[in-house]
């Protein structure tokens, strides 16, 4: 009874709706989790949309799957403690941030779409000396540093409303693009990238401008934190109709002060913690990938160091059997590199000259 007591309080001190596990049952819920029909005494499994296998598989780390909540799918992160799992949903609160960002993000997007475009027409005529391309090269830096945040704070509104244009691909094949598309920017991240992808194509319906995007993020939060020289590891996996896509380095790990709130890093605080967390909104788009994809994300510090980030994504089929052609999408980087968008943060300023940004 004591114990029930102590997780209720610590369930009443949460804002969010937030409510505890034992053993597969429910055995408290605090305020806005009733709010939400969540009684106690319920089966967990019963009201996961995805995230059986892996919630099931649980054994540490911090994990983020979707509930269904009579017909409205959620968002949850779990963190265990002892033999209780805590589990926290997205609030309605989250949802108002995030349009709040995309309508900012929208006012900014075609001014700085001119500025740019006016920046590729005047850079190419200055002066050939390597003091005035040097600024150039830092200026175009900024600009796809300030495209990616707008990028970021605009599409993770539109995915968190369900946005998804699937087509099929060899989704080993993709993966394997991506990667090797990388390998020409190895010296500029200082890092080395090593990868392991199942041998053989794995055709499945997937988003591939989300999936991009997801792991990009995925290796940019990696590269972030990894020492100079240090290796990322890449591994691809397959249990059944899931596909364990994990991405490993060896640096310093997650602040644990920052991890209760990992999922939703965007209500941080600016200017009071490291940098290189940003907005959170990477982690944002990594999680809404893996959920419209029918899938999760692990965040684990494993014991010999370093951080590992696993997002799993479902093998699905078109119910027709039918081939689908791919989706007329709107280029989310304006047409320019994604490789340069997505790690502005990361590469040199040397990367972004007139002549290798056009």
């Amino acid at each position: 009874m004591k114990e029930k007591k102590t997780i209720l309080q610590i369930l009443d001190l949460m804002i969010p709706p937030a409510f505890s596990v034992r053993g597969g049952l429910i055995t408290a819920v605090n305020s806005g989790a009733a709010q939400r029909m969540i009684s106690e005494g319920t089966q967990i499994q019963a009201l996961l949309q995805t995230g059986h296998a892996e919630y099931a598989a649980l054994d540490g780390g911090k994990l983020f799957l979707s509930l269904n909540l009579m017909g409205e799918v959620t968002g949850a992160s779990v963190n265990r403690i002892d033999d209780v799992d805590i589990f926290i949903l997205e609030d309605a609160e989250d949802q108002k941030a995030l349009q709040a960002m995309a309508l900012a993000a929208q006012e900014l997007r075609q001014p700085l779409a001119n500025v740019m475009s006016a920046a590729d027409r005047m850079f190419p005529r200055l002066p050939d000396d390597s003091d005035t391309q040097d600024q150039v090269s830092q200026m175009n830096r900024r600009l796809f540093q300030m495209l990616r945040v707008l990028g970021n704070m605009s599409d993770a509104f539109l995915w968190a409303s369900g946005a998804f244009h699937p087509e099929l691909r060899d989704v080993q094949g993709a993966l394997a693009e991506i990667l090797e598309g990388l390998e020409p920017l190895a010296d500029g991240f200082g890092t080395q990238l090593e990868y392991d992808l199942i041998s053989g194509p794995i055709f499945s319906l997937i988003d591939t401008d989300k999936m991009e995007r997801a792991v990009y993020n995925m290796l940019s939060n990696a590269m972030k934190f990894a020492p100079s020289g240090s290796t990322i590891k890449v591994k691809l996996t397959r249990n059944g109709n899931k596909l364990y896509l994990s991405v490993q380095d060896n640096g310093s790990g997650m602040d644990p002060a920052l991890r209760s709130t990992a999922f939703s890093r965007y209500l941080r605080s600016p200017g009071i913690e490291d940098s290189r967390y940003g907005l959170g909104l990477g982690m944002l788009l990594i999680r809404t990938a893996a959920t419209l994809h029918g899938g999760t994300v692990l965040l684990e510090q494993p014991e010999n160091g370093g951080f590992r980030i696993t997002m799993s994504i479902e093998i699905r089929k078109p119910v027709d059997n039918t081939l689908r052609s791919p989706t007329l999408r709107v280029d989310y980087a304006g047409e320019r590199d994604h490789r340069l968008l997505e790690f502005a943060d990361i590469l040199p300023a040397s990367f972004y000259g007139p002549d290798e940004i056009n």
